[in-house]
């Protein structure tokens, strides 16, 4: 008697965790088994980190538990760090397991790329997990703290300093804009002493972006104070702070966030596989090359937007509607039927300037700034859950804080 084929899926971010919602509804149990790989037991919202990191969030609203979304009687949970795959054996070397797989999704999420900056591995902090953001978190509210409790004060102890003004760089200082007048009141401290400071290598913060989205972005930041430093390379990063320019300035700071640049999971490297960039460059249907049965999605892939000879962002818009393909996909290797190739339709981006604050551009390109553009980013996110977990994860997770 043959057993049903296995179908294997890599980490639990907006790719992985919408791929095996909708294999659950795609498949029947006994035409296949669905296994769910994730090193913890919760799914967070990435696009929501810079606001756990910032401390404007509970990292508890971040975090959803996978077992109120996913059924583990009908998708089996292993919550184990993935090592390895070996693709001739067909098989997924865990830190305490392995397991083998008949079709494989690859979901890992990214890992932050430091572009060898010296010393920025060792010295900055990173929005990368729940976990590192809580870290800048608690490690912002003790500065403040412990400047308070102080007879010599340093005033440098305060400055916030951020290397990156892509999009989590800006979406984090703009939520810290928010956050540091809270700090200066509840630690009663003088609002002018704090600093936020953003360095950029580009000529302008949010490369890509359009030049009206990026004015409206620079005024906002700082008209609330944060100071930007574009066209400014690091040339490396030291306890005390940057290392800018040709003249070696050094930007003295107490917290130090890097967050200038991610790349695919490393776990592809030691898999064998061909990366650019750090990413495996995918087929039309999401297939690594040379593979029938391996599904590459979300920050580990490289989609080419063949039209315009460029990738696809690395959106979580993109990761869903990966997912969506990779559902289908797979259902049509079981049926012997025709794949289908991905064709990203896309929504507008819209990037947070705080609570009260945002600007972008939705659907046919319409742009949006100030409180509409920030009710729209809430719409976004609220949408995501209730297409993951329905009403229940809305109501008990959706942004409706009022303006």
């Amino acid at each position: 008697m043959n057993s049903k084929p296995k179908i294997v899926i890599l980490g639990a971010g907006y790719a992985g965790m919408m791929t095996t919602k909708k294999l659950m509804k795609r498949l029947q149990p006994e035409e296949a088994e669905i296994v769910l790989i994730n090193k913890h037991n919760y799914h967070y919202q990435t696009t929501w980190l810079h606001e756990v990191a910032a401390g404007t969030i509970n990292h508890n609203q971040a975090r959803i538990m996978i077992r109120d979304i996913i059924n583990p009687n009908r998708v089996r949970l292993i919550y184990d760090a993935v090592v390895e795959v070996k693709r001739e054996e067909q098989l997924v070397v865990l830190e305490n397991s392995e397991i083998k797989y008949d079709y494989l999704v690859m979901a890992l999420g990214f890992e932050t790329n430091t572009f060898g900056i010296k010393g920025m591995d060792e010295n900055a902090f990173f929005i990368q997990d729940i976990d590192s953001c809580q870290l800048i978190r608690e490690h912002i509210e003790y500065q403040f703290a412990q400047y308070k409790n102080s007879e010599q004060k340093d005033d440098h102890s305060l400055t916030i300093l951020v290397g990156g003004g892509g999009f989590t760089g800006v979406e984090f200082i703009g939520e810290l804009a928010e956050r540091v007048p809270q700090l200066c009141r509840k630690y009663d401290i003088d609002r002018n002493i704090p600093k936020i400071i953003n360095v950029e290598a580009s000529p302008s913060i949010l490369p890509g972006f359009d030049e009206e989205l990026v004015a409206y972005a620079k005024k906002s930041l700082q008209e609330r104070g944060v100071e930007l430093k574009q066209g400014t390379k690091i040339q490396s990063c030291t306890k005390e702070g940057f290392i800018v320019g040709e003249g070696h300035e050094l930007i003295k700071a107490g917290t130090i966030v890097w967050t200038g640049g991610v790349t695919g999971n490393s776990v592809l490297g030691k898999s064998g596989f061909d990366l650019t960039k750090g990413k495996v460059t995918v087929n039309s249907d999401l297939r690594a090359p040379g593979e029938e049965n391996i599904f590459v999605l979300g920050d580990c892939a490289w989609v080419m937007n063949e039209a315009e000879n460029r990738p696809y962002p690395p959106t979580a818009q993109a990761a869903m509607q990966h997912a969506t393909t990779c559902a289908n996909n797979i259902r049509a290797l079981l049926h012997h039927e025709p794949l289908q190739k991905f064709v990203f339709s896309d929504k507008g981006t819209v990037a947070s300037l705080g609570v009260t604050d945002a600007m972008g551009t939705i659907l046919d390109g319409t742009k949006l700034y100030g409180k509409p553009a920030a009710a729209m980013k809430k719409v976004v996110d609220n949408r995501y859950l209730f297409l993951l977990g329905g009403l229940h994860l809305f109501l008990k997770k959706g942004k409706v804080r009022p303006f």
